[in-house]
This record gives structure tokens, C-alpha cells and sequence, in this order.
């Protein structure tokens, strides 16, 4: 189903797609000065290791929210399992906040797209691969190969999208936008609810500067 075809009753929340370092972070955060009800949905995480920003749960908590059909996405990376639960979604546009979701591949793109209740502004924040290791670099990063994998990986699942789909709303690349004017403009896109994809042929043009880029 098409982002035109899916309800009629603005946008829900917004999600960020990128590789690393493209800014999910710094954008998600830079939403919420500008306008605190922004959020980041905090997601479940079934397994070991970074605890910070999600919510720990174990596998029996986890089949619970599936048979439940509480479940929207469910990924696993690294060994862990990762999900976002529509409860948790709920109680925050209940309570009148925008959820940010970050995700990191096209197929979660859909299928989280396909299990929401209302469409969310789809935005992709994009960065050449020099500039993915120089920011990994920076910040001290110790698994930058991992990162320009990855961020091999984003491109090539870019490059696999139909021609005659457009997944994003907006595509912005950040490395010529600070997080401030970035924030501002996912903000202005979202408030105006123009539930329209991209113009035609604008992720293919961004795909022909990633190629100049890598040349």
C-alpha cells in the first residue's frame, strides 16, 4: 500500500533512516529542543550488552507482547532481539507527543509502515562514506569497519528500491545541514502533513551524488 493510500488523518510520528553516523541521534535530539513534545521511542531489547535507551525485557515478555499483537517491528542484530511495542507508541500520542522511531533497513521501512495505524513521515538522513568514517572517528568510535559496512549495506539496500517507489517523504543529506536547520525542517514537513512522497526520481538523484561521492 502507498504512503497516499494509507489514511487520511495526518502524519503519526516520524522515522529517520540512514546509516551510521548520518545523525539519527543528533537530529532526534535537536527535534526535541526545538519542540519537546518530539520523542524518541524507546525500543525493547531481548539480550546482553547496552542497556541505555531501551527497555530490557526477556523472551517471555517479548512472545507476550506478540500474542497480543502489540509487536510493530521486530529486528535482530547483533545477537539481540529489538522491537517496538504499539503500547508504547500509544501512550505517547496520547499523552499529545510525536514519537521518533529510528530504523535501519528498507523491508523495516515497509513493514513497520504497514503495521501502523496512520502514516508516518518517512525521512532519510543520508552522509557520504568518508564523511560516516570521519564522524565514527571523531567520536571515538572502536568498530568504524563495522560502521562503513553497514553503511555499504544502507546504499546497496537503497539502490534495490523500485524505480517507481519513492519510500521518503524527505531526504536530507547532513553533512550539508547542522541539526538545528535539519530539525527544523523534519518539523515544518511534519506540521504542514504533506503525506506526499518525495518528488519522482529524488532518491535515485541522491543515489547519483552517493556514486560521485564514492568516485
Amino acid at each position: 500500500m502507498s504512503m497516499q493510500e494509507r489514511g487520511a488523518d495526518g502524519f503519526g510520528g516520524v522515522v529517520l533512516f540512514g546509516p551510521p553516523a548520518a545523525g539519527k541521534d543528533t537530529v532526534s535530539a535537536a527535534l526535541t529542543r526545538l519542540d519537546d513534545r518530539y520523542g524518541q521511542l524507546t525500543k525493547i531489547k531481548v539480550g546482553s550488552g547496552r542497556t541505555t535507551g531501551y527497555r530490557m525485557a526477556d523472551h517471555a515478555e517479548l512472545d507476550a507482547l506478540r500474542a497480543a499483537g502489540r509487536v510493530v517491528l521486530e529486528t535482530t542484530r547483533y545477537g539481540n532481539t529489538y522491537a517496538i511495542d504499539r503500547g508504547d507508541m500509544d501512550a505517547m500520542t496520547d499523552a499529545g507527543r510525536v514519537p521518533l522511531v529510528h530504523v535501519g533497513s528498507i523491508d523495516h521501512l515497509r513493514t513497520f509502515n504497514a503495521a501502523v495505524r496512520e502514516p508516518w513521515l518517512c525521512v532519510l538522513l543520508w552522509v557520504p562514506r568518508d564523511v560516516c568514517e570521519q564522524r565514527s572517528k571523531e567520536r571515538g568510535d572502536r568498530d568504524t569497519a563495522d560502521r562503513l559496512a553497514a553503511w555499504d549495506e544502507a546504499l546497496a539496500d537503497l539502490r534495490a528500491v523500485p524505480e517507481d517507489e519513492e519510500p521518503f517523504h524527505l531526504l536530507m543529506r547532513t553533512d550539508h545541514s547542522d541539526p538545528a536547520r535539519t530539525a527544523a525542517l523534519v518539523a515544518k514537513t511534519h506540521a504542514e502533513d504533506a503525506r506526499r512522497p518525495a518528488l519522482p526520481g529524488s532518491l535515485a538523484a541522491l543515489l547519483r551524488g552517493a556514486a560521485s561521492d564514492e568516485g
